[in-house]
């Protein structure tokens, strides 16, 4: 295995010391924080719980989109991925093209009809019918493909914090990990519901810093730990860093099958979560700096 070196030396149980626990209470005490200040600046009206008023600068949109389609899936599953079969995974990403589209020719659309949600524009634009179709496909297809993921990797992460943790309720003992999914979904619930779209989007901007630095000084340290660069491909081969890679081992077949086997269903994922991410460029000012990345 390409990665034996690393499995082999690293230790069976990672402590966690004091700074770890000084980093990770900064980390949500900065999330708190950030959702106190947005409900203190909250209206109360639909417009800007839904919407954040429509005034979100460019960096905030980037940022929100960035964090909702990157999670634990990507960091830890693709990467997972990555390591078993190459960058052949990387075709994953090449729909991106799908929000330039977005962007550019539906965004105005979207603006202009003054709707919250995809569904409700399609009621505008169809029927009703059309509506309750879009909304019963996203939430399922986000329950089962971001949601439950999410929910399900922090309870991983608190139960390897924390694996002593239990409670006892009626006899029936609940351990660290569904304590740690539980209060995933209970403080998630609790800044969504009191800060709106707003409190979202910002707290996505800080977990896009956390995201794009973590993932920087792991790779270091991982190249570091492996010997560098060259080592990485002597231990992994050039096979693991072909774009193209065929589906069938040995030469056999050809990198044709990877283009439909990949981007046919990533296709269709991009649609499904189009609705999400044209909810999130109309927070801009105006159609013009939501196309261009920029506020008014």
């Amino acid at each position: 295995m390409p990665f034996a070196l690393l499995f082999q030396s690293a230790p069976a149980v990672s402590r966690i010391t004091a700074l770890d626990w000084t980093m990770i209470a900064l980390y949500f005490g900065i999330l708190l924080c950030v959702a106190w200040w947005v409900v203190r600046k909250s209206k109360n009206n639909a417009a800007d719980y839904f919407l954040a008023g429509r005034n979100l600068g460019w960096w905030v949109i980037g940022a929100s989109i960035f964090a909702s389609n990157i999670g634990s899936e990507h960091i830890v599953g693709l990467a997972g991925s990555g390591a078993t079969s190459g960058v052949a995974m990387a075709h994953y990403e090449l729909h991106a093209w799908c929000l330039l589209v977005l962007a550019w020719v539906f965004v105005p659309f979207y603006m202009r009809s003054m709707v919250f949600t995809m569904p409700e524009f399609l009621e505008r634009r169809f029927n009703e019918k059309s509506r309750y179709v879009l909304s019963i496909v996203s939430l399922i297809t986000f329950v089962i493909s971001k949601i439950a993921v999410g929910i399900f990797a922090g309870g991983v992460v608190f139960s390897t914090l924390l694996p002593d943790v239990s409670l006892t309720i009626g006899g029936t003992t609940i351990d660290s990990f569904w304590i740690g999914s539980v209060l995933v979904i209970v403080l998630t619930g609790l800044y969504t519901t009191l800060g709106g779209m707003r409190a979202v989007a910002y707290n996505d901007a800080v977990q896009v810093v956390v995201l794009i630095t973590g993932s920087f000084l792991l790779t270091a340290y991982g190249l570091v730990k492996l010997g560098g660069w060259h080592e990485l491909r002597y231990w992994c081969g050039s096979d693991m860093f072909n774009l193209w890679k065929p589906l069938i081992r040995g030469g056999q077949g050809d990198s044709r099958g990877v283009v439909f086997q990949r981007q046919l269903p990533v296709a269709g994922d991009a649609v499904l979560r189009a609705d999400h991410r044209a909810v999130v460029l109309v927070h801009g000012p105006v159609h013009r700096a939501a196309r261009a990345g920029r506020s008014q």
